[in-house]
């Protein structure tokens, strides 16, 4: 089998003067899943999608960079999108979904410094600039303030056993920390696996943070603010009168960062065939787009079971993409945000990033921090659990003060 050619990826500046806009065409053989793997890729770079067009396996996104992402390596950026691209053998044209990547290794960064407001955040930061990918973390914070930070990470540069890599890395913390500070890396052992599930959750959080409908009580630490209302008015529909060959799926819906990532994960592990799609730019805050698609054995969806199951479960999606509570535990205040995995095992990109950097905004220290993974009868999610140090902006003990973390949470999130 060929690798894909340089060509299959080609990304330009905007024609027009002054405005950040970059285009990224697509052109390789086509796959099960391959719209999702593109945009995992673009989000995972801190790009927005602000329009885009495609048929079979020749895409075209016009994007821009989020205003609080990190440096874009646009070098960087073609070469993991040319990963993700099938062979160009031309017995790999069909539609199949392309084996599974050899993962990359884990290396344990072990970090120990003076805690400060932002710390957290900005370390994460060195590390997404870097396009370090961190797995699993544990964030600890000492009697006497300091703090010792245990990140798992993967390079997807493939270079973290090199010299070079790891002193870039050093000296990237170096210069954004200062000297008060000492790390470690080493390969991850034993105490990788040991960190891959997140601490028990009480039945109680675990409905709350998995119901598949948000509550409209008031009372409700998932109460539905203005734009989550806007959120739960998408619209999904199937029209199979305008193709004899394809389903016409149409979809509007409030516009949010990961949105076409959104759409894309649920019909890949749908096993949803694209054949065409175009959406254009934001109309007022709102999306429309339009996809036609089949099943996996190349047929319409014409069964009504189907058709419903899919559209609840787009319109769920769309609806609460990531989920935010905050909650008591123990004495102490705890934040949680939950995203679905995919079933490939890929979680959501820069979810650390995004609410490492609104607590940091908010001026809310992190006492400590987990990442892992929890399993419910319908999806593998990812929970990423904060204990919050009190703070004299924000009564943590009323719903008034938690609902405005968790309002700005999840503004950070939706890129709004």
């Amino acid at each position: 089998m060929g690798l894909p050619t340089d060509d299959a990826v080609v990304i330009q500046k905007g024609k027009k003067p002054g405005e950040p806009e970059y285009v990224i065409t697509v052109n390789c053989p086509d796959k099960t899943g391959l719209g999702c793997d593109i945009c995992n890729t673009i989000l995972d770079f801190g790009l927005y999608i602000i329009k885009g067009d495609g048929i079979w396996c020749y895409v075209i996104l016009w994007v821009v960079p989020h205003a609080s992402s990190p440096m874009v390596r646009w070098a960087n950026l073609k070469e993991r999108l040319l990963s993700v691209c099938p062979s160009c053998s031309v017995s790999f044209y069909l539609n199949q979904t392309s084996p599974p990547a050899t993962s990359s290794p884990a290396y344990l960064l072990t970090f120990c410094s003076r805690d400060r407001r932002g710390l957290l955040h900005d370390v994460t930061q060195v590390l997404c600039e870097l396009e370090l990918t961190i797995q699993r973390v544990k964030v600890t914070t000492t009697p006497d303030g300091r703090v010792l930070d245990l990140f798992f990470i993967t390079d997807n540069l493939e270079l973290l056993h090199t010299k070079e890599r790891q002193d870039e890395m050093y000296k990237q913390l170096h210069a954004v920390l200062g000297q008060s500070f000492s790390c470690e890396l080493q390969l991850a052992g034993p105490q990788y696996d040991n960190v891959q599930c997140v601490s028990s959750l009480s039945p109680s959080v675990a409905e709350e943070l998995f119901r598949c409908e948000l509550s409209d009580n008031e009372f409700h630490t998932q109460a539905l603010s203005p734009d989550m209302i806007n959120l739960k008015r998408a619209s999904v529909t199937i029209d199979n009168s305008m193709s004899p060959a394809h389903t016409l799926l149409q979809i509007g819906c409030v516009d949010h960062k990961g949105f076409l990532y959104d759409i894309m994960r649920t019909l890949k592990d749908c096993n949803i065939l694209i054949a065409y799609g175009r959406f254009s730019p934001v109309n007022k805050g709102q999306r429309e787009l339009d996809l036609f698609i089949r099943q996996k054995d190349g047929k319409k969806i014409v069964d009504p079971d189907k058709q419903d199951v899919l559209c609840s479960r787009l319109k769920l999606e769309m609806l609460h993409p990531l989920r935010v509570i905050i909650t008591n535990r123990g004495p102490d205040t705890e934040l949680l945000v939950a995203n679905p995995v995919e079933l490939s095992g890929k979680g959501r990109p820069s979810v650390f990033y995004d609410v490492t950097l609104a607590m940091k905004t908010l001026g809310i220290c992190i006492f400590s921090a987990e990442i892992g993974r929890h399993c419910t009868s319908d999806h593998v999610w990812e929970v990423y659990r904060f204990l919050l140090e009190e703070n004299y902006r924000f009564d943590m003990s009323c719903m008034v003060g938690r609902n405005r973390i968790v309002y700005k949470v999840r503004r950070t999130l939706m890129g709004w």
